[in-house]
């Protein structure tokens, strides 16, 4: 339809369709932010609001208390260790420089070593007591931390079955409200659908229709961008049998206008050719042909062969002549194109 426009007027359609996007942008930001503020209705959840806050307070304390003993436990554990170490090293020492001395006493065979002897091996015996003493420590340290890390796990391991008896409430809940804001989103949005359909059925032509087109565009993204993506899952059953019924209602809407259209144009075909260029707009007939499409049937036409004057397909009139000059022209101009004679002065 665009060839058949007046150039000023090609410039003023496009300048409303910017105006349509223009406020169709507008709508969409107020209804974004809107939409955008609905989970503020609800109260956010918290793991805490669905636990046993007493029980759920001691354990958390006993595990924290238990994760302390075991730092305890690790720090005291490197101590004893480091004191056996020690203890062990003298002890190895003292042997050492015993076994040395008593190689050299066995050389000279000497009596008055004696009272040594007896003094180095209670000296080595007094050593390797705090050796075993250190050891004991060591061993008893390392329990106190298997008990302490025991008893951290056994906490733990409470505390992390409630949490998840917890997480269970919480996401039934969380399914609960998203359902909810769903709603809210609905609510809001199939209103706007439900009148934008009304106001592409009814004003698309009116003289508004910027205004109208910004509104159905509107409409149309709160539909599929703020609603459709949060449709309730329940593993894609409501997502499929919602895009079923949406198919199903758009196809039927445009089954039944095709056959209402067929019906209209079988109708039309009948009537005879001057009623039918009655009812045709000379835009909409100016766009068709020059399409190369019949502006009465919609049917391809080769209308570049000079010798068709008529439809083939409807039978409407095509091309006549000038009563004035009697150039061939087309029967749906106003004027001559070779005199300028208005086309009512055919005779």
């Amino acid at each position: 339809m665009g060839k058949a426009l007046r150039l000023s007027e090609k410039w003023f359609r496009r300048g409303l369709w910017l105006v349509a996007l223009v406020f169709a942008g507008f709508l969409i930001g107020l209804g974004g932010t809107i939409v955008g503020d609905l989970p503020r209705v609800e109260r956010p959840l918290a793991l805490d609001d669905f636990l046993d806050q007493g029980a759920a307070q001691q354990l958390r304390a006993q595990v924290r208390d238990a994760r302390q003993a075991e730092q305890d436990a690790q720090a005291a554990l490197e101590q004893a260790r480091l004191q056996h170490a020690k203890a062990r090293s003298e002890t190895l020492a003292e042997r050492e420089g015993f076994s040395n001395w008593l190689a050299a006493r066995s050389a000279t065979q000497r009596a008055e070593h004696d009272p040594e002897v007896i003094a180095r091996t209670r000296a080595l015996d007094a050593l390797k007591a705090g050796e075993r003493k250190a050891q004991q420590a060591v061993q008893a340290q390392q329990q106190a931390l298997l008990d302490a890390r025991q008893g951290a796990q056994a906490a733990q391991q409470r505390l992390g079955a409630m949490e998840r008896e917890g997480g269970q409430k919480m996401a039934a809940e969380q399914r609960r409200v998203e359902l909810r804001v769903f709603l809210y989103r609905l609510a809001l949005t199939l209103p706007l659908l439900v009148a934008a359909g009304w106001l592409f059925a009814r004003k698309r032509q009116s003289m508004y229709w910027p205004f109208v087109w910004g509104f159905i565009l509107f409409a149309l993204f709160a539909f599929f961008v703020e609603l459709v993506p949060y449709l309730p899952s329940y593993g894609g059953y409501v997502r499929y049998a919602v895009g079923i019924a949406v198919t199903a209602l758009v196809g039927r809407y445009a089954i039944v206008a095709l056959n209402r259209y067929l019906e209209r144009q079988k109708q039309a075909e009948q009537l005879p050719d001057q009623e039918r260029r009655k009812e045709l707009s000379y835009d909409v007939a100016l766009a068709r042909l020059a399409k190369g499409v019949c502006p009465g049937c919609e049917r391809a036409v080769d209308l570049k062969n000079e010798k068709i004057d008529f439809c083939p397909h409807c039978g409407i009139g095509l091309f006549d002549r000038c009563g004035h000059c009697s150039t061939r022209k087309s029967a749906f101009a106003r004027f001559c194109h070779a005199c300028g004679a208005a086309a009512a002065a055919q005779g």
